[in-house]
């Protein structure tokens, strides 16, 4: 059962300066990628499963009043399957000089995988990173891209050039646990974090 986050304290805003840009200068380390309710902000989510390969894995994306999202279904290892997923479109933000990704979710206790494509087409990679969650609980895990491993259509791929945080252009939560049955993934936001490059 998703419990309803913590109410996050409010701020006085000076001027006509919007709530987004007053965040982002107090904590200029620190960019927002979505939070699931900021108008203008908003990327686009879908789910892909492993029905695109003959499988019968099933997923939803729900959007909850308080403005988080949850990510469910039913993972199956039938006919050679056993993934679902959820992947964004949209503009991602330039990230020049941040060097991880933060997400803020309340699990099942399943493993997931956070994923980053830095391009478009079929065979671009996906670079992937795990992170573990507890049943029930509100985390933030904080995921250094440098830990990101690339690979394609399960396979681990070598001389690929690490991330390049200016050149991301989607994100997914993926699983592929092996672990037939219902998942629910709770998400409140997802930032990056890290050193902004210096200006001259």
């Amino acid at each position: 059962m998703i419990t309803r986050r913590k109410a996050l304290p409010k701020l006085a805003i000076l001027g006509s300066a919007p709530l987004w840009s007053f965040a982002e200068a107090s904590t200029s380390s620190t960019r927002m990628i979505t939070d699931f309710r900021a108008e203008g902000r908003e990327l686009a989510w879908q789910t892909v499963n492993d029905t695109v390969m003959g499988g019968v894995s099933s997923s939803r994306i729900t959007r909850l009043n308080d403005g988080i999202v949850t990510f469910s279904g039913r993972l199956s290892l039938e006919n050679n399957g056993g993934f679902t997923s959820m992947r964004s479109a949209g503009d991602i933000p330039d990230l020049t000089g941040h060097d991880a990704l933060v997400i803020r979710c309340q699990g099942d206790g399943r493993t997931y995988q956070m994923r980053i494509r830095t391009g478009t087409g079929w065979r671009t990679p996906n670079y992937s990173a795990p992170f573990s969650t507890i049943k029930g609980v509100w985390r933030e895990h904080r995921l250094p891209l440098a830990d990101f491993v690339p690979g394609w259509r399960g396979r681990t791929l070598r001389g690929v050039p690490p991330i390049d945080a200016a050149r991301i252009r989607s994100l997914g939560i993926f699983l592929g646990d092996k672990k037939p049955g219902r998942f629910e993934l709770a998400i409140d936001w997802i930032k990056a974090t890290g050193r902004r490059s210096e200006r001259g």
